[in-house]
């Protein structure tokens, strides 16, 4: 494998929980010194989202979770680019861990750096859902960060 190939494309998948952006501040630092592009991604996860809108107006909630979204991308993109990084972010619907994958193989991702624990479904362990998930399908190497 050659040098300037390595660690070209870096995807980060994050919520906003704490964990999953320390792992997007780790990931930018590891881009930073092999001048990798970052590739931000917010996977709204349909099936929670049924769950809650059962409870909550659908429109109101679907409509904060995009801003939150929006929101968690804008700082990793901003972060990557005062680090002088090329850096980009994506908002999907699905399922985070078939999601993730799919991005890492469409992008061709060197690499997934991924947050231990997530805000999703009363603060579950992402370790043993989706990070899991991802570690075992991905098509690059996984990260964990805790």
């Amino acid at each position: 494998m050659s040098e300037d190939k390595f660690l070209k494309r870096i995807l980060i998948p994050t919520d906003g929980s704490d964990p999953s952006m320390r792992a997007a501040e780790f990931a930018i630092k590891i881009a930073k010194h092999f001048n990798s592009e970052i590739v931000a991604i917010y996977v709204i996860d349909r099936v929670i989202l049924e769950e809650v809108s059962k409870v909550h107006e659908r429109h109101g909630l679907e409509e904060e979770i995009r801003k939150n979204a929006e929101r968690c991308l804008n700082y990793i993109v901003k972060l990557a680019e005062r680090k002088g990084l090329k850096a980009r972010s994506i908002v999907v619907e699905g399922q985070p861990h078939d999601q993730i994958v799919r991005y890492a193989e469409s992008l061709k991702a060197n690499m997934i750096i991924i947050g231990s624990k997530g805000r999703r479904g009363m603060n579950r362990i992402l370790i043993g859902s989706v990070a899991e998930r991802v570690i075992e399908y991905a098509p690059c190497p996984v990260l964990v960060i805790k």
